[in-house]
């Protein structure tokens, strides 16, 4: 990846009478997409799929780079999550893909698979403590890097541990997914799990039951399945369409659709289906009936097909493509004579129509999106027929306009904060659920302070105290028909208030004492007290600090008997203006 595929994006406001109207990414289009498309980064592969996820930034609301893995230390009998991203990336530091992802307004839930050995994740999570322990590594993760929440690919239990274990494992999985969930969401963290296919547990084909869909339903953010890897060993379609749909109807018979995402397959494979002759030994262990099938990247299927002068044909059904040809393969037997072999092979891989027609299931059953293994591995129809059917099922575009009756505000004051909601042909939205939120000075997330429903004008009026200064904002939830909504920020200054308890007079040259208390209450703020002295305002002596009752006490004096104007001052700290008292007299006798 070069500094060039960094999506910077410069955004400008502007305030007008306190109004903020929110404008959407992409002002020129009449439509703008729903995001439906979500897809796996490997830590192998980061110069094709990064810009592929920067080039279609409008489809795609989150992304999972494929970056972590759970491994077992002995020495600690515990599990470390270990970064595999930085040693195939060396001089790539981990914070450039994060910027162009971030700053392509993308949410990041990376991917942490198994790396342990048979059985050896399984009989952490049968005890609490590990559990625990496992649960901590992987939401320290989180935390530290500030991702917005994970995606568990944990594959060990279908593909390593065995079909016997999965009665004994289901249950530990289960109580893992409970606790992890209870620790991401107290974090505000997304839980998100990648499992092989399942179909009804009541029927006879049960798939990969040791993920318990039904047991975790509703503790999971996201499900993303696997709906490819149908044929391995023998040639056949990646993932049949049936098949695919199948296993997400029974999904979304256990939890809402819009946690379900159906996988895409980028990839192909080309078996030997038979050989004819005897191939060179340098091959011949590869270029056999049964072995291993080859695979190859979706973008490269049709220059493959060409190059053998095979023709592809589109399957209706399964909606997937096919093609076979014969490949001659020239070189020596093991003892150095000699040979050629013809290798009859198939190849079957999605395009296109078998994007667009797994795009359609996300309409027809109104599920979260599509997830792809892997982004960049696409060709550019692909992208487009995911685009156009983002586009058909689109959300109604709401936009919000935001005003505050006051911005600067003294401690304990109200303001007044009003939003509406419209659709772009300026139609009111009524019922929506709306989100009152502040973000303090230097922080860097936002905290919800007020929920509240939209009337028939599509407006909010609502009345409140700050405690502090910062930035607001409203907020609207998105549904399947409507966008969600997010406000520009109004910035909001909170003074704090001062009440001084100063003696009426004072006799001349005796110590007489000016006490107050600041709201809200802080300890250890700087007060000044200050006299009006040759027309300005001057600080007498050093500066007191608040006690924890927000309490202070002057001690002074003056000599000259007359009448001296004081008021007390707080300057601006890290989260509230400066603010001076009214100005107070005391007659000195």
């Amino acid at each position: 990846m070069s500094k060039s595929n960094t999506l910077i994006r410069v955004c400008t406001a502007v305030f007008v009478a306190l109004t903020i109207v929110s404008v959407p990414s992409s002002a020129s289009a009449d439509v703008i997409p729903r995001k439906i498309l979500t897809g796996w980064l490997p830590y192998y592969s980061m110069k094709t799929s990064l810009p592929s996820v920067v080039s279609n930034a409008d489809l795609i609301r989150e992304v999972m780079p494929f970056w972590y893995t759970l491994k077992f230390n002995g020495k600690t009998n515990g599990v470390v999550a270990t970064d595999l991203y930085s040693p195939a990336n060396p001089s790539i530091p981990i914070s450039q893909p994060l910027s162009a992802i971030r700053n392509a307004g993308i949410s990041i839930i990376p991917t942490i698979t198994d790396g342990t050995t048979k059985m050896v994740l399984s009989n952490l999570l049968a005890k609490t403590a590990s559990r625990t322990q496992v649960v901590k590594t992987i939401v320290d993760l989180v935390v530290s890097q500030n991702y917005e929440g994970i995606d568990l690919d944990f594959e060990g239990f279908a593909f390593v541990d065995g079909n016997t274990s999965w009665t004994t494992t289901q249950p530990r999985w289960v109580a893992f997914i409970k606790e992890l969930s209870v620790a991401l969401h107290a974090q505000k963290k997304i839980l998100s799990i990648s499992t092989p296919y399942l179909f009804n547990p009541a029927e006879k084909q049960k798939g990969y039951f040791v993920y318990a869909w039904n047991l975790i339903a509703q503790d999971i953010d996201r499900l993303r399945i696997m709906t490819y890897d149908y044929s391995v060993a023998k040639p056949g379609p990646i993932g049949p369409l049936a098949w695919a749909e199948k296993t997400v109807q029974y999904a979304i018979s256990v939890m809402p659709p819009s946690k379900v995402y159906i996988g895409l397959a980028g990839y192909g494979r080309d078996w030997v289906t038979s050989v004819a002759g005897v191939c060179p030994a340098s091959v011949s262990a590869v270029v056999k009936a049964g072995a291993k099938a080859a695979t190859f990247v979706m973008r490269d299927a049709a220059t493959l097909a060409q190059s053998y002068g095979a023709t592809p044909v589109y399957d209706e059904v399964l909606s997937e493509v096919t093609f076979n040809y014969q490949k001659v393969y020239n070189g020596q037997t093991s003892a150095g004579l000699a040979t050629t072999c013809t290798a009859s092979r198939t190849a079957w891989y999605q395009d296109a129509r078998s994007y667009a027609s797994r795009s359609a299931l996300v309409s027809k059953y109104r599920l979260g999106g599509v997830t792809a293994w892997t982004l960049g591995m696409e060709d550019v129809m692909a992208s487009q027929s995911i685009r156009q059917a983002a586009l058909a099922i689109a959300p109604d575009e709401v936009s919000s306009t935001l005003r505050i009756s006051n911005a600067t505000l003294k401690y304990g004051e109200a303001t007044t904060v009003d939003a509406q909601f419209l659709l772009p042909d300026k139609v009111p939205v009524q019922g929506l659920i709306v989100h009152l939120e502040t973000q303090g000075i230097n922080e860097s997330t936002w905290r919800e302070i007020y929920v509240t429903t939209t009337l028939m004008d599509g407006t909010i009026s609502v009345p409140l105290i700050l405690a502090k200064g910062g930035s607001i904002r409203a907020r609207s939830d998105g549904t399947w028909e409507r966008s969600e909504s997010i406000s520009p920020a109004i910035q909001i200054s909170v003074l704090r208030k001062i009440a001084i308890s100063p003696p009426s007079s004072a006799p001349h040259d005796s110590n007489f004492t000016i006490s107050g208390v600041i709201s809200p209450h802080e300890s250890g703020a700087p007060v000044y007290l200050e006299k009006w002295k040759a027309g300005s305002w001057v600080a007498q002596g050093t500066p007191l600090t608040t006690d924890g009752d927000g309490k202070f006490l002057f001690t002074t004096s003056e000599k000259v008997r007359g009448f001296v104007k004081y008021r007390v001052s707080l300057p601006t700290s890290e989260v509230m203006a400066g603010v001076q008292s009214e100005p107070f007299t005391v007659v000195i006798r």
